[in-house]
């Protein structure tokens, strides 16, 4: 009686072979029970389970041998196909990873294999899981977890990254250079501007100076009398004739002048 009575957990199914004979569907979770010496109970694990591919030696398309190691992350889906269509199913799927992965790696050139790594994963996983699905196993996941190419390439890489990181350097100092010349010659720009924006209000302040003091002018000389113009023109001739010089033009005005002023002063 103990031996006919199963407790399976929520993780596990029991494939059950009557008399040599698979039953069409696993039994659990919960408790099951079995037929001593008639039935013959298979525990089957479906937890998600990850295994590693050891490191697996690689020859590209363009004939580099590099060295890959990676992940495969797979459950069971039909436990009773996984107990039925294969032996092992573990040792089966890791012997049919390393052919998948030499295979896919021998089409590709060894740039492509370092450069495009998520391309390599989807393509091993689903070249695996087309096999393993007639086992009842899905592949969920296939990571490459190193690629290890051949040492006068990475040496190649070392100085190619070098290089790369001093390109980077001087790109960044010239346009450090660059950003201030602009700058500076910005600054120049701003200063000429406001240097004529303040000569230019500068003149248009003398102007209006200028212009209001005429103004002045003009209101004033409105009303000054016009004998005081003339008395004022004749003191003017009188600090010419004083000067030490030899000539004296009269202007042709003067005759006018005296002559208003004799009207006047008969007057």
């Amino acid at each position: 009686m103990l031996t006919a009575i199963k407790i399976v957990p929520e993780y596990e199914r029991i494939v059950i072979l009557r008399l040599g004979r698979a039953l069409k569907e696993a039994k659990g979770p919960g408790l099951v029970l079995v037929i001593p010496i008639i039935d013959y109970p298979i525990r089957v694990d479906l937890r998600e389970r990850v295994f590693e591919i050891a490191e697996q030696s690689c020859i590209t398309k363009d004939n580099a041998l590099i060295k890959v190691d990676f992940l495969i992350y797979l459950r069971i889906i039909d436990p009773v196909l996984s107990v039925v269509s294969v032996e092992n199913l573990y040792v089966a799927t890791q012997g049919l990873a390393t052919t998948t992965l030499r295979a896919i790696i021998g089409d590709i050139i060894l740039d492509d294999v370092l450069s495009k790594r998520e391309e390599i994963n989807q393509k091993l996983q689903m070249r695996i899981d087309e096999v393993t699905q007639r086992w009842g196993v899905k592949v969920t996941t296939v990571e490459i977890r190193e690629i290890i190419p051949p040492r006068e390439i990475q040496e190649a890489m070392t100085k190619q990254m070098a290089a790369e990181r001093n390109r980077r350097a001087m790109i960044t100092e010239a346009e450090g250079i660059k950003q201030s010349l602009i700058l500076k010659a910005e600054g120049e720009k701003q200063s000429q501007i406001l240097k004529a924006e303040g000569e230019r209000q500068a003149q248009i302040l003398r102007a209006e100076g200028y212009a209001l003091a005429l103004s002045k002018i003009y209101e004033v000389a409105k009303n000054i009398d016009p004998n005081t113009i003339a008395l004022e023109y004749l003191k003017a001739l009188e600090n010419i004739s004083n000067s030490s010089s030899t000539k004296i033009i009269f202007p042709l005005e003067l005759s006018n002048i005296i002559s208003e002023i004799l009207s006047k002063v008969k007057k």
